[in-house]
């Protein structure tokens, strides 16, 4: 892997991650950043979200609506409200056991697996029994 250089971008951008506990998207984070620095571009923001998912020190989520990042780097699953699109922490332990059952069904060598619950959160069935 090449060697990357931890510059002060870097480090604002993972700072801006990790003050956010609400795994937020890549323009929130921009946006988090400008307030600390007013020159730094979307694209150094983007690529430093890329860089820092890449090595390890972020993890990169993946939902429908657009692609989010999160300090917590255990394995953990993920639930995504398909009213609002905010993403939360399901709060279950991660299922080792599912990597096991594949890899012996496939023959893969499975390193992980990522599971993303799709529903509306309670303040979207709110709004939606508010409307019925």
């Amino acid at each position: 892997m090449k060697q990357t250089r931890n510059t002060r971008q870097r480090r604002l951008v993972a700072e801006a991650v990790k003050a956010r506990k609400n795994h937020p998207t890549a323009d929130e984070i921009y946006m988090d950043a400008r307030e600390r620095d007013e020159k730094i571009s979307r694209g150094t923001v983007y690529r430093n979200l890329n860089l820092l998912a890449e090595s390890g020190e972020i993890a990169h989520v993946r939902v429908p609506s657009a692609d989010r990042y999160d300090f917590r780097l255990d394995r953990h699953y993920h639930v995504f409200c398909t009213g609002c699109g905010a993403v939360c922490d399901a709060p279950m332990p991660y299922a080792g056991e599912y990597d096991r059952m594949t890899e012996e069904a496939t023959g893969f060598r499975i390193s992980r697996h990522r599971t993303v619950f799709e529903g509306l959160c309670p303040e979207c069935q709110k709004k939606e029994f508010a409307q019925d």
